[in-house]
């Protein structure tokens, strides 16, 4: 019997296949530093993890706490700054990088700036940094979104994705050919992007997820693939690694922080009750 999983789990392992052998892959902290170290120890052993500070070719002994964290490695090839990482990007050598969404439109325009009126925003949000340099150049973006919404029309226009549709962003003269996102993951299912039109549609859906109900969440007629199919299970291999690195993503960040805020008060009231 195939062991149980979360959500968390099955995000993190869906995005670690998109990882393969011998690619060049820039990774953020979180569930984009956990999928790399399960790709590079379970099926892409010669893929090159870097970090965005610099650190190249790392080897994830823990989880980072930011993304210059070398403590975190078993150790590095080399590291460099921050500069030469953008350029080595701008010169091609990314082939995956992940990115995080607030806001996307059908195109895979993004938005991670702010929500609302730029200069009397409802939410202000961390923005780039380096997610417009990683989109514009990279050969395949791995859009990530937990809890972010589909536009009609972003509030703010941070990061390109395929532009107006079409070969618009060929067009555009501002990126490389073969560039773009590949693939949007949130917690009801996977896009992909049409190959002549680049609109997002739905590929697969996560195991107890309707259509329907992901329909609701998009403000256009939602493109369905003819073969849609059932999000593929994680392995018991790739459910325990991820609980072995990293079993804080294992339950996600809000029952994390529950349980943590829970065991504060318990451990509290113990000593109150020595006293």
């Amino acid at each position: 019997m195939a062991r149980k999983y979360t959500l968390d789990e099955l995000l993190i392992i869906t995005a670690a296949r998109e990882i393969h052998d011998g690619d060049n892959v820039i990774l953020g902290v979180g569930l984009p530093t956990t999928a790399g170290a399960m790709a590079k120890s379970l099926h892409a052993p010669n893929a090159t993890l870097m970090m965005e500070s610099g650190i190249i070719d790392f080897k994830p002994n823990v989880p980072p706490n930011h993304i210059a964290d070398a403590n975190s490695c078993r150790g590095f090839s080399y590291a460099t700054d921050l500069f030469s990482m953008f350029t080595m990007t701008y010169r091609g050598y990314i082939d995956v990088c992940f990115l995080g969404v607030a806001q996307i439109d059908r195109y895979g325009n993004i938005n991670t700036t702010v929500i609302g009126d730029y200069y009397n925003p409802t939410m202000r949000l961390p923005g780039s940094g380096g997610a417009c340099d990683f989109m514009s150049y990279a050969k395949h973006t791995v859009l990530t979104m937990r809890g972010g919404e589909f536009v009609n029309r972003l509030d703010y226009f941070t990061s390109p994705g395929y532009l107006e549709g079409g070969d618009s962003r060929e067009r555009s003269g501002l990126f490389p050919n073969g560039t773009g996102p590949s693939m949007l993951l949130t917690t009801k299912g996977i896009f992909r992007f049409d190959g002549e039109t680049r609109e997002l549609y739905l590929a697969k859906v996560h195991p107890g997820v309707t259509v329907e109900s992901i329909k609701q969440d998009i403000p256009w007629e939602l493109k369905i693939a003819k073969d849609l199919s059932e999000t593929d299970p994680p392995s018991d291999e790739e459910v325990e690694f991820i609980r072995r690195f990293a079993p804080t993503e294992s339950v996600g960040r809000k029952l994390m922080y529950e349980l943590a805020f829970k065991y504060a008060i318990q451990k509290a009231q113990a000593r109150q009750q020595k006293n």
